[in-house]
């Protein structure tokens, strides 16, 4: 009779072992179980993982501080900073440039959005300092903008940083400290002198804040107006053509 061959790490009387138990006599058998090889085809895959830089399409608010960006009939959700919306620049088919910064983490993947490739840089400038991390950088980006960041940052005003929401004393002058050399001005135009408007153009003043713009922004956008005697409308109108330069 002729006896069947036995099974791998099956001893001829029937008892199955299990790859790597040891036998009875101590010895181990020779098929370990090779459990590291999926996480280093995890770990190259992180490794190599392609990245959003740049997202172009119909932008949108859809509230809680994030944007929505219609690419081809795909929407990507990207945080922003306040004001955000209203700095973008929109073509004649409504399309709008949006610099995406992409964050990865074991659980999360999160776009980070900016109208300007200086607001990005200064984003990862401020995510680059120790106990300031994303939604930090966003505050203050939403508070100052990158000219104001950076002339606060360069004069070493600590109490100036320091009113941005979520920094204190100590973070503010961290921020001075290390990012001393690494925010400059962007260029560009000199800002036009900011008033305190009055009449209609208070009204128009609000209306801008409540679009998502900052208070300086729309300041700024209201003085350069000059005569605000016309109708809202029209008015909303040259503003956002300012705030869009």
């Amino acid at each position: 009779m002729v006896r069947a061959a036995p099974r791998r790490g099956q001893h001829r009387g029937g008892r199955v072992r299990t790859p790597g138990q040891p036998d009875p006599k101590g010895a181990a058998l020779r098929f370990p179980v090779a459990a590291a090889a999926p996480l280093r085809y995890s770990r190259d895959r992180a490794r190599g993982v392609r990245v959003i830089g740049l997202l172009r399409g119909q932008v949108s608010d859809s509230g809680d501080g994030t944007l929505l960006v219609d690419v081809g009939g795909v929407g990507y959700e990207v945080s922003a900073p306040l004001g955000t919306l209203g700095r973008l620049t929109a073509d004649t088919d409504g399309q709008a440039t949006v610099w995406v910064h992409t964050h990865v983490r074991e659980d999360a993947f999160v776009l980070y959005g900016f109208a300007t490739l200086a607001e990005r840089q200064a984003f990862r400038a401020l995510n680059s300092v120790v106990k300031v991390g994303p939604k930090l950088a966003l505050a203050a980006l939403g508070a100052l903008g990158v000219a104001e960041l950076a002339a606060a940052v360069g004069a070493g005003d600590v109490a100036r940083l320091a009113k941005v929401p979520g920094v204190g004393r100590k973070t503010a002058e961290r921020l001075v400290l290390e990012l001393k050399d690494k925010l400059t001005l962007p260029t560009g135009p000199t800002p036009v002198a900011l008033r305190r408007p009055a009449g209609q153009a208070t009204v128009l003043l609000e209306a801008l804040v409540r679009m998502g713009f900052r208070p300086a922004e729309a300041e700024r956008a209201v003085a350069s107006l000059g005569d605000c005697d016309r109708p809202l409308g029209e008015l909303v109108r040259d503003a956002l053509a300012v705030l869009a330069r």
